[in-house]
Order: C-alpha cells, then structure tokens, then sequence
C-alpha cells in the first residue's frame, strides 16, 4: 500500500481584503506573507510545492522553492472559483444591492450561482481533476498545495464525502495548514484528514 501526504496552505491576508478575490489577481500583503512564513519550520517535510499560479498563492511558493531547492509546479485548475460579477466587491455591496441572489448563494450555492460565476459543479469538477492527477503523478510523495479557501473547502468535503451546501460550514483562515494521507492498494484511493487549521 503506498501513502501520499498532502499539507493545504491557504494564502495569507492579501490587498482588497473584504472583497470577494475570486480570480482576481491580488497581491499579498506583508502582514500575508508572514502569516504564510509563521506556519513553517526548520525542518520542511515535502518533497514537492505544487501552486495556483494566481500571485497571493504563487509568490509565496515561488519564494520558498527558491529558498529550498524544492521543486515547484504550477496547477491552474486550482485557482479560486469565479464568482463573476460579485468579484471586487464586499459582501456588504452585494447584500444591499442584490439581496435575492446573495442570500440564495449561501442557502444553496449549487442551486444558486452568483451573476456570470463559475457553477460549483463546474469547480468541483476542475478541482477533482486536479487533484486526481497530482496524486497520479506525485504519488508517495509529501506534496505542499498552496491555494485558496474555495479550492480547500471543496477539496475537505469530497475527502469527507460532505454535500456541497455544506462546504461553507468549514472555516479556512488565512494560511490555514490542513494535512491529508491518501492510501492506494491498486484498486482504489482512501484518504483522510490528519488536521485542519494546524501548524507543522
């Protein structure tokens, strides 16, 4: 049976914050930056850094991959889900000015999607596509995925088996670190979550 591990790191706090990021291309901020660097140790334990090339993730994998000679991979299906016309703007704006589908959204975000976003079906899709092949072609490895909270929400529920209306009663903070192993026999995967919201 072989075993990968795989540690999610939510960026940290970026510039526009209160503002649905979506895939917008934000930058991190320095109070970001040392969110990110404060979940790390002196003894890193992965073989392989594997980013959204969107820059709140990917400046900091960059970074360390630098620093560390790891080798650093690019994934752009796991950037963040659209969320279309709702993107640049506060929760606030959207909730005064389109109470209808903002309160939908959260209701029922597969029934519901925000004007011009990605459908949760769609990103659920990508994200497991993804995720299928990186465990293909980094298997047995100890992988660091830097990504975004959508992206590890909807990753946590398909591991857990979750319904997508529940993916927003799981609580990503910035540069939340979440563990998972992944066992393979040959007929099929199993994985479980080790931590969520930890340290290394």
């Amino acid at each position: 049976m072989s075993v990968t591990t795989i540690d999610l790191l939510r960026h940290g706090e970026t510039e526009g914050e209160g503002v649905y990021r979506g895939q917008q291309d934000y930058l991190l901020t320095e109070i970001g930056r040392e969110q990110m660097q404060s979940v790390l140790t002196d003894e890193l334990p992965w073989q392989q850094i594997i980013t959204s090339p969107l820059s709140r993730c990917a400046s900091f994998a960059a970074d360390l991959s630098r620093d560390t000679g790891l080798s650093l991979a690019y994934e752009p299906r796991f950037i963040e889900m659209s969320f279309g016309q709702w993107e640049g703007k506060t929760a606030e704006t959207i909730e005064k000015n389109d109470p209808h589908h903002f309160f939908a959204f959260y209701d029922d975000p597969v029934l519901n999607t925000p004007p011009q976003a990605e459908t949760l079906i769609a990103f659920q899709q990508r994200c497991i596509s993804a995720w299928q092949a990186m465990l293909k072609q980094y298997g047995q490895r100890h992988i660091l995925l830097v990504t975004h909270a959508g992206v590890i929400r909807l990753l946590l529920a398909h591991i857990l088996s979750m319904p997508l209306q529940a993916l927003f009663h799981i609580d990503v903070p910035f540069a939340c670190l979440s563990r998972v192993e992944v066992y393979s026999d040959g007929n099929g995967d199993f994985a479980r979550v080790l931590f969520h919201a930890g340290r290394l």
